[in-house]
């Protein structure tokens, strides 16, 4: 007879897990805000707002909630760009980040969590900073780019809201 195995918290923290990180782009005429990462991995490398899913939200809730405590901004038309599958070897971590596309027709970002980001930029495809935080390399060489980039187009049109 096969005994059920039951899930400790020791035996939790003892295994590797893979979790979700939800990505934001942040658009605003044709360009979307890039932070600098500070005290985690990826130390100094560039990314959007994003952060970890937390249990039972939505990626759009998740999206809005990092974007808010990263950014103090508040986003809309929350939607669907990409999927990555994203390990950092020498960290021993692993994500599936789910990258999303939102409008942020105004308010102005600021550096709310100066012990994450110290950075922030608008920024196009075209005009990346260095060093990128390793998920963009998937993205980058990834099939979703090309929706991406014209996705971000798209958004040169968004007219602040008055």
């Amino acid at each position: 007879m096969q005994t059920a195995f039951r899930y400790t918290k020791s035996h939790m923290q003892a295994q590797p897990t893979v979790r979700v990180g939800v990505g934001v782009f942040i658009c605003r005429n044709g360009k979307f805000l890039m932070g600098q990462r500070h005290n985690a991995h990826g130390e100094g490398s560039w990314s959007i707002p994003g952060g970890h899913m937390e249990f039972g939200e939505s990626f759009e809730e998740t999206a809005k909630r990092e974007v808010r405590e990263e950014t103090g901004l508040e986003i809309i038309n929350i939607r669907f760009a990409a999927v990555t599958n994203d390990f950092f070897p020498s960290e021993q971590k692993h994500y599936v980040t789910v990258w999303v596309i939102s409008d942020c027709p105004d308010g102005r970002e600021r550096i709310t969590e100066p012990d994450k980001l110290t950075h922030f930029s608008w920024r196009t495809l075209d005009n990346l900073p260095a060093p990128l935080f390793l998920p963009w390399q998937q993205l980058l060489e990834s099939p979703f780019i090309s929706s991406i980039r014209t996705e971000l187009e798209s958004t040169s049109n968004t007219k602040p809201s008055v």
